[in-house]
């Protein structure tokens, strides 16, 4: 599940905040597992902290110190676990994958027809994004403008998205036989899903679902035998 940035107070967790000691003796069986779980911990506190001060418009001061000072654990142990701040921000990029991709997967995934997998996918795409998520988003996008490993990882999970919406024509495809490319009409439809996304940011009278709705019955009409 993934790190929730809103309400959360990274440095409410219990956790050493000292560098490793490489002379400390080697932990076996239980205290192996509670060193890991310690670890895990400790890495999942510098997200949500990474998170907290993206998410509050602080991108242009992104710092590992900052985040390390946010989630109250040592400099040296943020760097014990990321080796720099982009390393952070590619975490924090994987970190929201269950809050957007994961759901969009497992609709298209999910049991019956093309039917019932478009209607579970329109319910998602309809649905409010949180602030913080958005806020997100924006800041994981100016940051990819200025650093290559943030837009690599950003791109690939654009990639993984957009796969979701190709997979959802090759299931009607499947249905309704012929040779249809389903890639172009996917990479069609989740370009227009970022768009309508976009001008909905600015102009809340658009009516997202039923342009959303118009677009993929426009879609799904060219798949068939007959084309």
């Amino acid at each position: 599940m993934a790190t929730q940035a809103t309400g959360t107070d990274p440095a409410s967790t219990p956790d050493a905040t000292a560098t490793p000691d490489a002379t400390a003796p080697r932990t076996t069986g239980a205290g192996r597992a509670r060193t890991s779980a310690k670890g895990e911990q400790t890495r999942a506190r510098l997200i949500a902290a990474a998170r907290i001060l993206l998410a509050g418009g602080e991108a242009g001061r992104f710092t590992t110190r900052n985040v390390a000072a946010l989630s109250g654990v040592s400099h040296g142990m943020c760097h014990y676990h990321f080796a720099d701040r982009t390393d952070l921000i590619v975490a924090v990029v994987a970190d929201i994958r269950p809050e957007w991709i994961a759901p969009l997967e497992e609709a298209v995934a999910g049991p019956g027809g093309y039917a019932e997998r478009a209607e579970r996918v329109l319910t998602l795409l309809t649905r409010p994004e949180s602030p913080d998520l958005a806020r997100l988003h924006a800041a994981l996008h100016w940051l990819a403008l200025n650093d290559e490993r943030v837009r690599v990882a950003l791109e690939a999970e654009y990639g993984r998205w957009r796969s979701c919406f190709v997979r959802l024509f090759r299931a009607l495809m499947d249905e309704r036989g012929g040779d249809t490319d389903p890639a172009p009409l996917g990479e069609a439809f989740a370009a227009a899903v970022d768009g309508i996304a976009a001008i909905g940011s600015l102009d809340g009278t658009v009516d997202s679902a039923r342009v959303l709705r118009t677009l993929l019955d426009s879609l799904a009409s060219t798949v068939g035998p007959h084309h």
